[in-house]
């Protein structure tokens, strides 16, 4: 097992607090992404020997998630569908969302759904990583995936075909 010294945590922050820091940027107001990824990167050093050698941006991605619920509770929800305002370089899923139907099409998906997408489409993860973060094994992980896909699917044809109707 490796040591997990300060050399451990700086190459740690150094690998994975920026992407830590645009996942918890997506999901939260701007001016609390900076405070939230210091106490992801805090717990993750509180509790090194429990971070998992190879799949230490999972297991950060699912601390994260615990770190923003907490966060929520105390009564400073944001909407999914809200855009981030501030960011330090364009990100293309930023631009997504700046989009009016790719929000709505999002916003009409349950949380659940909403999450797993964003988990894949937003920090890369499929497979391992995935299950990784959602507490389930790789098979459940692969299915949730594909029916959150088919619902997508689904909302997009339905929001389609609205569009359709509203423009003849």
């Amino acid at each position: 097992m490796q040591v997990r010294d300060d050399a451990w945590f700086d190459e740690l922050f150094r690998a994975h607090a920026q992407a830590v820091h645009r996942y918890v940027r997506r999901r939260c107001a701007p001016s609390d992404a900076q405070d939230l990824t210091a106490d992801v990167m805090l717990v993750a050093w509180r509790r090194r020997q429990d971070v998992p050698e190879g799949a230490e941006l999972p297991w950060l991605y699912r601390t994260a998630s615990f770190v923003l619920a907490n966060h929520h509770r105390k009564g400073r929800p944001v909407p999914v569908e809200r855009v981030p305002d501030e960011a330090d370089e364009v990100d293309p899923a930023d631009l997504a969302l700046n989009d009016d139907e790719v929000r709505s099409v999002l916003a009409a998906l349950s949380p659940r759904d909403r999450h797993i997408l964003l988990l894949h489409a937003w920090e890369g993860l499929d497979g391992d990583g995935l299950a990784a973060v959602l507490g389930i094994s790789r098979g459940g992980a692969d299915a949730a995936l594909s029916r959150a896909r088919a619902r997508l699917r689904a909302v997009w044809s339905e929001s389609d075909a609205v569009q359709a109707d509203g423009s003849r």
